[in-house]
């Protein structure tokens, strides 16, 4: 028996290597014949940078840069064979990167991503890959731009401060001090997810509730993410931009890397390309992906979506492995022969987060069982 496994991260408990590792022992406790190639990938979100750096042979570069909260934290970028640079907003800006109780996307900046993407710049990067997914911010993108030199002024002719709650500030705005270079560059964004940037499937309303947005905080960052949209479309001569796929992405980053000239690919499509995830299905019996927690969000473009794509092009059956099946779930089986929940019992989600590699281990290991 042939098999492969393909996960995401669990986020905030397993790395989408760790995780594979635990399926393969499962499997392997009950089919010790079996043949279980793990491939870690990622869709853009968190692990992007470890998965294409360890799928190429690249090396990791730290530094410092502001972290999603405004604070200084240490952060990497990759660089590939080649000379590509690659980073990720989880790792820079990330949900993963605050606590529960400190996400508020009032109060979350993308700076950070503009100071990295300096810094690579300035040891001669033009050519990048930026993950978009995982972020904890709901600020259209205005940090990052401030950090590439953009203006975003307030009634007063200030400058905002760049948080998500600025977006209600803005009155103005000036791109042509933009950091030159940036003409120069070839950046690829590896998108996690369709959405555009405004209306009922746009950044605010879809993910802002799990970046700590109460529903009064949601209505009012709407509203100041359409009017800023209007503005920026306005300056750039160009209309429309806020309602493609992947203008979302990130809180708004998706837009913002659309003003600077990137180019939004499915982030799935990207990294499963470089580790040559569709020969492997080709050759295998089964696929296994999964990730934290599956729902109607994962249709949006989420990695197992295009896992259970490449299954099916190669007809080979997949399954799906998560940590808990949410709302919408059900839709998940007109792509999966069959969808599982990791956990065993009513348990908090701190328990759940704790005990996760237990709780896939003992999962798989009965699904093995199934399989033999």
């Amino acid at each position: 028996m042939n098999i492969v496994i393909a996960p995401d991260s669990f986020k905030g408990s397993l790395t989408s290597l760790e995780a594979g590792t635990i399926m393969k022992q499962a499997i392997l406790q009950e089919v010790r014949d079996a043949v279980v190639t793990v491939i870690p990938i990622a869709d853009g979100g968190e692990g992007t940078v470890d998965t294409l750096v360890a799928a190429t042979g690249g090396t990791l570069f730290p530094l410092m840069a502001t972290g999603p909260l405004g604070e200084s934290v240490e952060v990497q970028f990759g660089q590939l064979p080649g000379g590509m640079a690659v980073l990720e907003a989880a790792s820079i800006c990330g949900l993963v990167m605050i606590t529960p109780i400190q996400r508020n996307p009032m109060r979350t900046t993308s700076r950070g991503i503009g100071e990295v993407l300096l810094a690579a710049m300035d040891q001669g990067h033009r050519s990048f890959i930026l993950g978009l997914g995982g972020s904890a911010t709901n600020d259209g993108g205005i940090g990052m731009l401030q950090a590439l030199g953009g203006l975003f002024l307030d009634a007063n002719g200030n400058p905002v401060d760049g948080f998500g709650d600025s977006l209600t500030n803005i009155r103005s705005i000036d791109l042509s001090g933009l950091d030159a270079r940036l003409k120069d560059c070839d950046i690829q964004v590896a998108c996690d997810v369709k959405n555009p940037l405004c209306g009922d499937t746009g950044a605010t309303h879809v993910f802002g509730p799990q970046k700590g947005g109460t529903p009064e905080q949601l209505q009012t960052l709407e509203a100041a993410m359409q009017a800023y949209a209007v503005r920026v479309e306005e300056q750039l001569g160009q209309s429309g931009l806020s309602q493609l796929p992947g203008a979302g992405a990130a809180g708004g980053l998706g837009f913002a890397m659309l003003v600077l000239g990137a180019k939004l690919t499915p982030g799935a499509e990207v990294l499963a390309a470089a580790v040559k995830l569709p020969e492997h299905i080709a050759a295998a019996d089964w696929v296994i992906t999964g990730e934290g927690r599956s729902d109607s969000q994962t249709l949006y473009g989420k990695l197992p979506i295009h896992v259970a794509a490449l299954a099916q092009a190669a007809k080979v059956p997949a399954l799906l492995v998560s940590g808990s099946l949410g709302s919408g779930a059900e839709q998940l089986l007109d792509h999966f022969h069959a969808t599982f929940s990791i956990v065993p019992e009513p348990v908090t989600l701190d328990a759940c987060m704790e005990n996760a590699g237990t709780y896939l281990y003992q999962r798989v290991r009965n699904i093995a069982r199934l399989l033999k």
